[in-house]
C-alpha cells in the first residue's frame, strides 16, 4: 500500500488522493465557520459575529457639518443638503455614470482590436525504431519553442449594426441622465413637502396650545362663576370637557411634530432619529397667484419633464434595436491581419509568419433566430412608442390636477383669513359675553370650537399654498436644483 502511494504515476494512489479530498469537502459549505444554511426547515440560519455585525453607512454630508444649519434651516439650506446626501440622487447619478462608461465602451466598436500573442512551449516524443521491437523507444527532445506576435483585426461593413450597437447605448446613457435629473426634482419636491409639513405640524402644535390656553381660561371662568352661583355644575363639566379634548389635540399634535420631523430628516439623507431639531426658516408668503394658463404649463411641461424626456430616448434606443436586429441577418465584411516570430531554443535564427484575411460572413440559417429576434425588437420599439404616449397622458393630467389644486389652495388662503378674523373677533365677543353673565357656556366653547378650526385651517392653507406651488413647478418639469421655484409671480417664462 505504501509503495502505491509512493509511485507518483500509480492510477490508484491518485484515486486514493482524490477520495481524500472528497472526504474533506463538507456539503453544504460553510461560511465563516458556521453552517452554510440552516440544519431544517424549521431552524433560523444563526450567521456569524462577523455577519451580523452591523455596518454604519457613509453619509455625504456628516450629521457634525450640517448640525449648524439646523438652527435656522431655510429652504435652500434643506434641499442642498437633500441633493449631496439622499440615497436616491447619489444612485441615480451613478447610474448614469455607468451608462457613461458604457457608451465609451460601445464606442471602441469603430476601432480595429489588436491583441498581443506570446507563447511557450516544451515538448518531448518517443519514436519508435526502425525494425526494433515496437515496444523499444527512443526519447526526442525535449525541444522548447519561443513565440510572441499579434494579431489585428477589424469590421469593416456590417449594414449599419455596429452604428445602431452605439446609438443604443448613446440613447441609454441619455436616458439615465433625464432619470437622474428626474430624481433630483423628485427628491426637491419631497424635501420641499416634508420642510412645509413638519412647518406645518409645529404651527398646528402652537395653534394648539392656544387653544389648550383659552379652554384653560374658559374653565376657570365656569368654576369662578359657579363659586358665585352665576353658573352650573353643568357649565364646569363642558368646560372640562373641552379643556380635556383641547389637551389630547395638543398631545396629538406633538406626535404629528416628531413623525414630520423624522420625514424631514429622512428627505436630508439622515436617519429619521436624529437626535436634533430644526428651527424652519418659512420663505415670505408673496400673496399672488400665476399669471400663466394651463395650457402654457402643459406646453413647458412636454418640453420639460425629465422623466418624458427619458421615455424618449428608450424610445429612441428600441428603434436602434430594431436597425441592429435587421443588420444581423444581413452579410458583414471584417479584414485581420497577424504577424508571428517563433524561436527554438539551442537553434540559431527564428521564423516569421505573417498573414492577412477579407472575410465575408454570410447568415444562412439559424433556427430562424435571426428573424424572431427582428420581430420581438419591432414589438419592443412599437410598445416604447406606446410608453411615450402614455407618460404624454400622464403628464398632462398631472399638470392639469396639480394647477386646479394650485388654483384651489390659492383660494383657500384669502378664504381662510376671512373665516381666522372673524372666528378671533366671534370668540372674543363669547368670552366676553359670558365672563359679564350674558352668554352661555355652550355659546362660548363653540366659538372656541371654530376658532381652534380656523387657525387650523389657516396654517395649512398658507402651508398647502407652497407645496401646491411646488408640486405644479415638479409636475411641469421646472423645479429648481435649490429649491427655487420659477412659477412665482414675474419668474416664469415659457418656451
Amino acid at each position: 500500500m505504501l509503495a502505491l502511494l509512493k509511485s507518483p504515476l500509480s492510477p490508484l494512489s491518485l484515486c486514493l488522493v482524490s477520495l481524500l479530498f472528497l472526504s474533506c469537502a463538507h456539503y453544504p459549505p460553510g461560511v465563516e465557520h458556521v453552517r452554510g444554511v440552516s440544519p431544517s426547515p424549521s431552524v433560523p440560519w444563526t450567521p456569524s459575529p462577523r455577519e451580523g455585525k452591523p455596518v454604519k453607512t457613509r453619509l455625504a454630508v456628516p450629521i457634525e457639518e450640517a448640525r449648524a444649519k439646523f438652527a435656522g434651516l431655510a429652504l435652500s439650506d434643506a434641499v442642498d443638503i437633500a441633493l449631496r446626501n439622499n440615497p436616491a440622487t447619489r444612485v441615480a447619478w451613478a447610474d448614469a455614470r455607468a451608462a457613461a462608461a458604457n457608451y465609451g465602451s460601445s464606442r471602441g466598436a469603430w476601432y480595429p482590436t489588436l491583441s498581443g500573442i506570446g507563447t511557450l512551449s516544451r515538448s518531448k516524443s518517443l519514436t519508435s525504431l526502425a525494425g526494433s521491437d515496437s515496444l523499444a523507444r527512443q526519447p526526442v527532445g525535449p525541444v522548447t519553442n519561443y513565440a510572441a506576435g499579434a494579431n489585428l483585426s477589424y469590421l469593416l461593413f456590417d449594414f449599419g449594426g455596429r452604428s445602431a450597437l452605439i446609438e443604443q447605448s448613446r440613447q441609454a446613457l441619455l436616458a439615465a441622465d433625464w432619470t437622474h435629473n428626474a430624481v433630483i426634482q423628485n427628491v426637491v419636491l419631497q424635501t420641499e413637502t416634508s420642510f412645509f409639513t413638519y412647518a406645518g405640524t409645529k404651527s398646528m402644535l402652537e395653534a394648539a396650545q392656544a387653544s389648550l390656553s383659552e379652554a384653560d381660561l374658559s374653565q376657570k371662568a365656569a368654576e369662578e362663576k359657579y363659586k358665585v352661583g352665576l353658573a352650573t355644575k353643568a357649565d364646569v363639566l363642558q368646560a372640562k370637557t373641552a379643556y380635556s379634548e383641547a389637551k389630547l389635540s395638543v398631545q396629538s399634535a406633538e406626535g404629528d411634530v416628531r413623525t414630520a420631523r423624522g420625514a424631514l430628516a429622512v428627505a436630508m439623507g439622515y436617519p429619521a432619529n436624529i437626535p436634533y431639531d430644526f428651527v424652519i426658516v418659512l420663505p415670505d408668503f408673496p400673496g399672488a397667484g400665476l399669471s400663466q394658463t394651463v395650457d402654457e404649463l402643459i406646453d413647458e411641461a412636454l418640453a420639460s419633464r425629465p422623466d418624458l424626456q427619458a421615455a424618449r430616448a428608450l424610445a429612441r434606443q428600441s428603434n436602434a434595436g430594431v436597425k441592429l436586429a435587421w443588420s444581423r441577418r444581413l452579410p458583414s465584411i471584417s479584414a485581420g491581419g497577424s504577424a508571428t516570430r517563433a524561436w527554438i531554443r539551442d537553434v540559431p535564427g527564428y521564423r516569421d509568419t505573417y498573414a492577412g484575411t477579407l472575410s465575408l460572413q454570410v447568415p444562412l440559417f439559424s433556427g430562424f433566430s435571426r428573424r424572431f429576434d427582428l420581430f420581438k425588437a419591432k414589438s419592443q420599439a412599437e410598445s416604447a412608442r406606446e410608453e411615450v404616449r402614455g407618460v404624454e397622458q400622464a403628464v398632462i393630467f398631472q399638470v392639469f390636477s396639480a394647477h386646479s389644486d394650485f388654483l384651489v389652495a390659492d383660494e383657500r388662503v384669502r378664504t381662510t383669513e376671512d373665516l381666522l378674523t372673524s372666528a378671533r373677533e366671534s370668540e372674543e365677543v363669547a368670552l366676553g359675553r359670558y365672563k359679564e353673565g350674558v352668554g352661555s357656556i355652550i355659546e362660548l366653547l363653540s366659538a372656541q370650537q371654530a376658532l381652534a378650526l380656523a387657525r387650523a385651517e389657516y396654517i395649512d392653507a398658507r402651508l398647502g399654498w407652497f407645496v401646491a406651488l411646488a408640486q405644479l413647478a415638479h409636475d411641469v418639469g421646472i423645479l429648481g436644483p435649490h429649491g427655487e421655484n420659477p412659477l412665482k409671480p414675474g419668474a416664469f417664462v415659457p418656451r
